[in-house]
């Protein structure tokens, strides 16, 4: 970390336009329904990621699949706002962007989505921006850029800069990273091949030497192995309004934290600001306080 600047981080992989709108329920088969409420953001895994991590007080940078379709505005609005820079895998790339319509439940905070993901859009590794590494402290991939993502984390395990993959999900091409990575921090759904337990999943990374693994589950303790210890971090207890993006929030948060303090520590505190945002309707109004 330098005195002069504050930590960049990189974060690899999707880049969505989320329509995001609160009503009563989701609807059902022939039925129109009108929301209360309706937000329009950039989305994705990585892009949450690093929105958190600039408000946070650092430089964040998104490398994904953005293009040049009028949508993308949208997109390159939102994260400007947010001092967030984009660096394009396929800057001239003419399709929309993977749009997400999500509806999220009044009453409960609970979401229901519709999206594409980054199948349709995988870059190779020759699209890397040269240097894009230079002067990154921390690098973060969510496993939808695999290929990229494995030539990332290979060069930047050669210069010692800590990788963090958000595992939402369990996606073909991840056993390739794992042996580079540092912090693996999954979701309670992220189930590598032949794992059916959360015990199942610890040894799992565990045979590829990663130092420190958590697995959350939503509103209760994330349980983590760390240098062979293992133990639990509460989280807040909160009235949900909106848990879209937590998840993201969370990884970008602990990006900021585990460049400050321990594992365990940047646990808990990336969980108080996941909980912070779903107090809030959409993804960015726990940003405006």
């Amino acid at each position: 970390m330098t005195n002069l600047k504050s930590p960049r981080g990189l974060f690899v992989g999707l880049v969505t336009l989320d329509l995001i709108y609160l009503a009563d329920s989701a609807p059902r088969n022939n039925q129109k329904i009108v929301a209360a409420d309706y937000t329009l953001a950039a989305g994705g895994p990585a892009t949450n990621a690093a929105v958190t991590f600039s408000h946070l007080g650092n430089q964040a940078q998104v490398l994904g699949v953005l293009g040049s379709h009028p949508m993308t505005q949208l997109i390159r609005g939102d994260l400007t706002n947010y001092q967030v820079a984009i660096a394009d895998l396929a800057p001239n790339m003419s399709t929309a962007p993977p749009v997400s319509s999500i509806i999220i439940t009044q009453a409960t905070g609970e979401r229901a989505i519709v999206s594409m993901n980054a199948v349709k859009t995988q870059a190779s590794s020759t699209s890397i921006p040269a240097n894009i590494l230079e002067n990154t402290e921390i690098l973060l991939i969510d496993g939808h850029q695999m290929a990229v993502s494995r030539s990332l984390a290979a060069t930047a395990k050669a210069q010692n800069i800590p990788i963090v993959i958000d595992g939402g999900s369990w996606k073909p091409g991840f056993a390739e990273i794992l042996p580079f990575v540092d912090y693996a921090i999954c979701s309670a759904n992220f189930y590598p091949p032949n794992c059916h337990t959360q015990a199942d999943v610890f040894a799992y990374l565990s045979a590829f030497d990663i130092p420190h693994i958590a697995i959350t589950h939503g509103e209760k303790p994330i349980e983590y192995l760390s240098s062979t210890k293992t133990g639990s971090v509460s989280v807040p207890e909160i009235t949900a309004v909106d848990t879209l993006g937590a998840g993201d929030i969370f990884h970008g948060a602990l990006c900021h934290y585990i460049l400050q303090g321990s594992f365990t520590d940047a646990l808990a505190q990336a969980a108080n600001i996941a909980a912070e945002s779903c107090r809030c309707f959409g993804t960015r109004r726990w940003i405006e306080g």
